[in-house]
């Protein structure tokens, strides 16, 4: 049962009340992420969520994580590129404890000179960590190229220079004037009561400050052919990332998307998965995911493959591309991949921590929590036929984009195959 209240405020409390569950999960969701960083920013909203572990008025970094572990719980966060969420879970007994702790990060953070020093440091390990993981560069790769000189095609981590310029005073300034209230959501889910939750979180109301959401940079999709990008590098194997541009999350078609995904390389029952990986061999692992922001989105099909097959591989996932627009996938096929999604996504909402991350999601992405038997239904009324459709609407030239960390010095073979050629 999912009850939203709105505080006098601003500040947005949704609960998921599951009485037979023994813990209980709360998360402080801001809608703010790297779309709202300006580009001398770049990298300022994870650079926060660092800090915001570092120490508050009230506790050290080491206390903060013992007030949550000393009680058998977990605490953690992300940033992504519309939002950023701190979260918690525990005993469901120990509420209390969850919430003093994420209040008092998210209020009493000191941003110490000293921790910002250091944490600007370890942020830079970080990017260090990701260049040298060649599946993790390929995907922030293949983000500039889907979206060149914008917000969303900048990684969520910032820069060596960027990180160099941000100040303790661009940090502070840009939480007092993103954290509001009208950017914030507190979710929580387990054995709770509303009421309850929403009484020990009304005080915090009038402790956020007050204020709307900022405005997300739109993205801008200026193509005309398909784009490579080539990193050379000195790796044993080549990893690549097609992505095809496609919709917005508030767009009707992603619902036959989810679908043609899981058809197409979600699993290890799919199209890419089988010719690729079983009937020839030519990769360990090749997948696809989609992605959807508020006014774009994309699928991305990646694989890590010897460079010597890439030509061939990347022939074969063409081929299944056409394939898709030339017929819709066969009755048994379809059944099989809507059957696999519905069950995942029952799956996906028997924990706590997944039902309060499925409220922060709804409430920042829609502004309403969308009922999961409602999406049930709308994947459950996905026809072959729309399957077929979507993919010839996004499978264009103006679409298509490849970025590759490879060995090679030269992509001219590899950018006529792309240009379906």
């Amino acid at each position: 049962m999912y009850q939203v209240t709105h505080l006098e405020n601003g500040l947005t409390v949704a609960t998921a009340e599951m009485p037979h569950m023994a813990s209980l999960s709360l998360g402080f969701w801001v809608g703010v992420g790297g779309r709202y960083e300006p580009g001398r920013l770049n990298g300022v909203s994870h650079f926060i969520e660092h800090l915001l572990f570092k120490g508050t008025k009230r506790r050290s970094a080491r206390d903060i994580s013992q007030a949550v572990e000393g009680i058998g719980g977990y605490l953690n966060a992300f940033t992504s590129e519309e939002n950023t969420c701190f979260y918690s879970k525990a005993r469901h007994d120990r509420f209390d404890d969850l919430l003093d702790v994420l209040g008092d990060m998210l209020l009493n953070s000191r941003f110490d000179p000293t921790d910002v020093e250091k944490e600007r440091g370890v942020i830079k390990e970080e990017l260090a960590m990701y260049r040298d993981q060649p599946s993790q560069h390929v995907q922030e790769l293949l983000n500039e190229t889907l979206w060149p000189d914008q917000p969303l095609g900048r990684p969520l981590t910032g820069t060596e220079r960027s990180l160099d310029r941000i100040t303790r005073a661009d940090l502070v300034g840009f939480l007092r004037s993103n954290y509001v209230t009208g950017a914030t959501v507190v979710t929580a889910a387990g054995r709770l009561k509303h009421q309850k939750i929403l009484n020990a979180v009304a005080p915090l109301d009038d402790r956020f400050g007050r204020g709307a959401r900022p405005r997300l940079t739109p993205s801008h999709n200026e193509q005309a052919a398909p784009r490579l990008r080539l990193f050379t590098s000195k790796t044993e194997q080549t990893q690549m990332a097609l992505g095809i541009r496609t919709c917005s999350r508030h767009d009707e078609r992603r619902f036959a998307l989810r679908l043609l995904n899981t058809i197409l390389g979600e699993n290890m029952s799919s199209r890419l998965f089988q010719v690729i990986r079983e009937d020839r061999g030519l990769a360990y692992n090749i997948y696809s995911a989609t992605s959807f922001f508020e006014d774009t989105g994309d699928l991305v099909i990646s694989a890590g493959l010897d460079t010597d097959q890439l030509p061939e591989t990347l022939r074969l996932i063409l081929r299944e591309l056409h394939r898709l627009t030339a017929a819709p996938p066969g009755n048994a096929e379809f059944r099989r991949a809507r059957d696999y999604v519905l069950g995942q996504f029952d799956l996906g909402l028997e924990s706590t921590e997944n039902q309060m991350m499925w409220l922060g999601e709804q409430l920042i992405g829609y502004g309403r929590v969308l009922s999961p038997a409602r999406i049930k239904r709308r994947l459950s009324e996905v026809t072959p036929g729309a399957v077929r459709a979507v993919i010839r609407d996004f499978f264009r030239p103006d679409r298509l984009n490849l970025a590759l960390v490879s060995p090679l010095k030269n992509a001219e073979r590899i950018r006529r195959i792309l240009r379906l050629q």
